[in-house]
């Protein structure tokens, strides 16, 4: 059975019934949304198969985590913080939005700059639509301006002098 897909309305619903699953007793959890999640969030994108935080879940969070896949007959990994090995060296979380605040559950949405830099770090066939789609809401104001964020983002890798070009390329006439 596939997945089911998580629209904005989905992804706000199931995140507050992860907020109330946690306990109160404790420091409260916090989730930093990136990728497809957020551009179906803000209406850029229809939906997405999972939520990717750039937060580590601790126990109590995954374990609520859990408990609303089974519910919902959701995927184990619908929340995940896969994305948290992939930020960026420029990454601050006080850039970040607030998406949701409860008592128990902090959601924050990536500043789209970032996100930008990690779809263009993954450089997947599927991230090529997003890239587009988040373009308009980055600062960059150029392709190589793009592509100078990108290095400083992440100074381990080698410089290509065409990355501008790529960027353009995948924008297409932007």
């Amino acid at each position: 059975m596939p997945e089911p897909l998580l629209g904005a309305a989905a992804i706000e619903r199931y995140l507050g019934e992860v907020a109330d699953e946690l306990t109160d007793r404790g420091p409260k959890q916090t989730v930093i949304v990136v990728g497809g999640a957020l551009l179906a969030w803000h209406g850029l994108r229809d939906a997405t198969r999972d939520i990717d935080s750039a937060t580590r879940l601790n126990r109590e969070l995954a374990e609520a985590v859990a408990r609303v896949a089974e519910r919902h007959g959701l995927a184990p990994k619908w929340l995940n913080d896969s994305a948290a090995a992939f930020l960026p060296a420029t990454f601050e979380p006080v850039d970040c939005e607030t998406l949701l605040d409860t008592q128990t559950l902090r959601v924050l949405g990536a500043p789209f700059d970032q996100v930008f830099l990690m779809k263009l770090y993954a450089s997947r066939a599927v991230d090529t639509d997003d890239l587009e789609a988040i373009w308009p809401h980055c600062s960059f104001g150029s392709p190589e301006a793009a592509a100078e964020a990108f290095y400083e983002a992440y100074p381990l890798e080698h410089r290509d002098e065409f990355l501008g070009d790529h960027i353009r390329n995948i924008l297409g006439s932007r």
